[in-house]
């Protein structure tokens, strides 16, 4: 998919770690928007149009980014919410996360996680995997067309 501007929901509780994406996707010359959440209640409150009166955002972001200890509603329920919505389902949702738990990544594939990252420790090792996911993901990858049927 070749776009001017990706738009990119960042589901993260911990304000460094979501700095630290912006900073990364804004130095790395990735044109995005970034719509930041910071609990799961507010991210499918955004998807779902909960409160706004309308539904889901148009367009979709093309990538999210979540990750799975938050507060209110944890990332896995907000991950089995969007693959169970008929029009959300097609947003690709990366993992980012601090658990290298087994039964954490079972869980996240089980749900259909599109792909399951771990946190680096390091500084350099995050803005690495952070320039790495933005390539990926928001140049490479094309994604499914909405409401395509195969």
């Amino acid at each position: 998919m070749n776009r001017n501007v990706y738009r990119v929901m960042l589901v993260e509780d911990n304000p460094d770690h979501a700095e630290l994406v912006r900073r990364v996707l804004q130095n790395h010359r990735i044109p995005s928007t970034i719509d930041h959440f910071a609990d799961g209640r507010e991210a499918l409150d955004f998807l779902l149009g909960n409160g706004s009166g309308g539904g889901p955002p148009d367009p979709l972001p093309d990538v999210m980014l979540l990750d799975l200890r938050l507060t209110r509603v944890d990332g896995l329920e907000v991950l089995k919410v969007i693959k169970e919505h008929e029009r959300l389902r097609a947003i690709p949702v990366v993992i980012l996360t601090s658990s290298e738990a087994s039964r954490d990544i079972a869980a996240a594939y089980q749900r259909h996680a599109n792909s399951y990252l771990v946190k680096p420790v390091g500084y350099e090792g995050f803005v690495e995997l952070m320039e790495d996911l933005g390539s990926y993901w928001l140049t490479w990858n094309t994604p499914a067309p909405l409401g395509a049927v195969p």
